[in-house]
């Protein structure tokens, strides 16, 4: 109990303090917060007793987490990054991790902040449960501490530069099969839009990711936005510049009034071609990659075959010999 008050004493110890305080009266005001809300059926009551109609966003859900973000706007020079250019490219970077939530951002840095806290703690409970009288360097006092903070911090960047990179390859495995059902659609006689929503369909069990982006330029497309600027967002969205390129030739072709359906065929070629092209730099990497491990499991055995007899030979003459009687 002694050593737990003299850490508490320590800088450190108060700093950890000051920050569970402060963690606790965030809480305890978004919750707070949300729990001094009146009931909606309380001015449904009120509305209808002064004979006004009640509006159904206000019997609704999305009011609820609308009234959660308000209490957590105090926090958002806490949670988001100070610059507009900031915002942006972190906005972008969720955005093609697949997470398209208005408030992703905010809610990464949030969580970023409390696991570090959480390690925090879990550090400081290690450090307390196995402190003892043994005086200790910096290193291994401040390490059993900054460790799981560090960890904790790290690991929702981790998780999205993940998602973001399996999402990227996804969509680069898909888009030249994409490419090639666009142009059987429109050969077919349909439209560009149609034919991204048909492929968009018809991608939703193999590459869900580009089955997303396309359905989202569909959507985007029918709410009356024009159409290069949707294929323009589209290919910031996925982070892959086939895409971008591809925007670009369908921009060109409607600028200069050639045929979609002749851009796509030249440019479905091409994204076939690129395609065998990077199986064939695979292959030939191939081997390479294998040499390590023939090295390392070849190479030995057969020094063991051919010098162990040897080796053998000559150890049992020495050990047979009367060489330093």
């Amino acid at each position: 109990m002694d050593t737990f008050f003299q850490g508490l004493t320590m800088p450190l110890g108060m700093t950890v303090l000051i920050a569970v305080a402060g963690m606790f009266l965030v809480g305890f005001s978004v919750v707070g917060g949300r729990q001094e809300r009146p009931d909606p059926m309380t001015r449904l009551r009120e509305q209808v007793r002064t004979g006004r109609s009640a509006p159904r966003s206000t019997l609704s859900r999305r009011e609820e987490s609308n009234e959660l973000q308000k209490r957590l706007e105090k926090f958002k020079s806490f949670l988001e990054p100070a610059t507009e250019q900031e915002r942006d490219a972190a906005r972008l970077e969720m955005i093609q991790a697949g997470y398209v939530g208005r408030n992703a951002v905010r809610d990464f840095h949030a969580a970023k902040f409390i696991m570090a806290l959480g390690g925090l703690l879990l550090g400081l409970a290690f450090f307390m449960v196995t402190s003892d009288d043994q005086e200790r360097s910096l290193l291994m006092t401040v390490l059993p501490i900054m460790a799981p903070t560090l960890v904790g911090y790290y690991v929702p960047i981790y998780w999205v530069n993940k998602r973001r990179a399996e999402r990227q390859d996804q969509i680069a495995s898909g888009f030249p099969d994409a490419l090639d059902m666009l142009l059987i659609c429109t050969e077919a006689g349909q439209s560009l839009d149609q034919s991204i929503n048909r492929v968009g369909k018809e991608l939703q069990a193999g590459y869900p990711a580009l089955a997303e982006e396309f359905a989202t330029v569909t959507h985007e497309t029918r709410a009356g936005k024009d159409r290069m600027e949707v294929l323009k967002d589209m290919g910031e969205r996925c982070g892959n510049p086939d895409i971008r390129s591809f925007a670009t030739v369908m921009i060109q072709s409607a600028t200069y009034g050639t045929s979609v359906a002749d851009a796509l065929r030249v440019y479905a070629a091409e994204m076939r071609d690129k395609r065998v092209m990077l199986a064939e730099e695979k292959a030939n990497v191939l081997p390479t990659k294998l040499t390590l491990g023939t090295m390392l499991f070849t190479v030995p055995p057969l020094l063991i075959i051919l010098v162990g007899p040897s080796v053998h030979g000559v150890v049992t003459m020495l050990g047979s010999s009367d060489f330093g009687l």
